[in-house]
């Protein structure tokens, strides 16, 4: 498991910013978003448009993620404690109880096997 580190992204630069307009208006030209093993702690992440990011083995401890729609994100060994989370949609394959673990102790969140 990798330690949450500072990218070396424009992208990720707006976010740790806190520039969450210029951030939406640069993803929007285009191409993935890979933001795999950031380093969010206590960004304030309202607002952002989440569609398509990759921010597995992310760590947003303390941050203000309220509102967001991660669904279609991948979230898979991100940690969210004491994250503030209000009204977030989270991908489908994450279960409560793995929500709920990464909100209160910090645990890592693991993607449920899908069902077919």
């Amino acid at each position: 498991m990798s330690a949450p580190r500072q990218l070396d992204s424009p992208l990720y630069a707006l976010l740790h910013n806190e520039d969450i307009e210029g951030f939406n208006a640069q993803k929007s030209q285009g191409g993935d978003v890979d933001l795999t093993d950031g380093d969010f702690r206590g960004l304030d992440l309202r607002r952002l448009d989440t569609e398509g990011i990759n921010f597995t083995n992310g760590y947003f401890r303390g941050a203000d993620l309220r509102g967001l729609d991660l669904r279609n994100t991948r979230m898979d060994g991100a940690s969210i404690a004491h994250a503030q989370i209000s009204g977030v949609y989270f991908p489908v394959e994450l279960s409560a109880d793995e929500i709920l673990m990464s909100l209160n102790f910090g645990t890592r969140m693991r993607y449920r096997p899908s069902e077919k």
